[in-house]
Parts: structure tokens; sequence; C-alpha cells
């Protein structure tokens, strides 16, 4: 598939995905700090794809992938500490660190092709 928009980037779709899991998530729950820091890195990541794709060269897209996946780690281990603190149960925790590790190797393979 010819990628034409950041929109069509599978990678951007996935980390939208989990982004609005974690919104959901959040959505009645006062815990600021925690909720705001991986709220954040979880938008990161969807955000620094799209804003690599527009910038329209593959040396500043790739660049904006590796923060990506920087922010893509943060998520992963905020969900550790989530899971530590019982903010996430067990289905949530592995449902979440599945499809944010799965990610993370599409943000990898997607950097060796550029």
């Amino acid at each position: 598939m010819k990628i034409e928009k950041f929109e069509d980037i599978e990678c951007w779709k996935k980390a939208k995905e989990i982004t609005i899991m974690l919104y959901n998530h959040f959505l009645n729950m006062n815990e600021y700090n925690f909720k705001n820091q991986i709220l954040r890195a979880s938008t990161s990541i969807m955000n620094n794809i799209a804003e690599g794709y527009e910038r329209h060269y593959n040396n500043e897209f790739k660049q904006f992938l590796f923060i990506a996946k920087g922010s893509a780690g943060e998520v992963r281990s905020m969900l550790y500490l989530g899971y530590d603190l019982k903010i996430f149960n067990e289905t949530e925790y592995n449902d979440l660190l599945d499809k944010i590790t799965e990610v993370s190797k599409m943000l990898s393979g997607f950097i060796k092709k550029l």
C-alpha cells in the first residue's frame, strides 16, 4: 500500500488506538501525574510519526520515528509501573503492553526501510 498521507501509516493508526484506549481508561480517574505522563508519551508517538511524515525528507522523517520509538519505550515503562501500582488490571496491562510492543517493532521496521 502506498502511503499518501500520515493517516495511511499503520504504526500511526496503532499508536492512535493505544492513545484512545489510555484516554478512555483515565476518563474518570483523578491520578493526575501518572495519567498526564503516560498520555503525553502515547500522544507523542502518533504526533511524531505525523510530523516527521509531513517533513517530506526521509532523514528528518527517520529522526521523528526515533523520537516516536523513544516515546513508545516510555509508555511501556509507564505500563510496568501502572501495573505494579494497580492502575491497570492484568488484562488491560497485557493488552496495552502487546500493542505498544507491536508499535515499537513496527517503528523499528519502518526506520530500517527508510
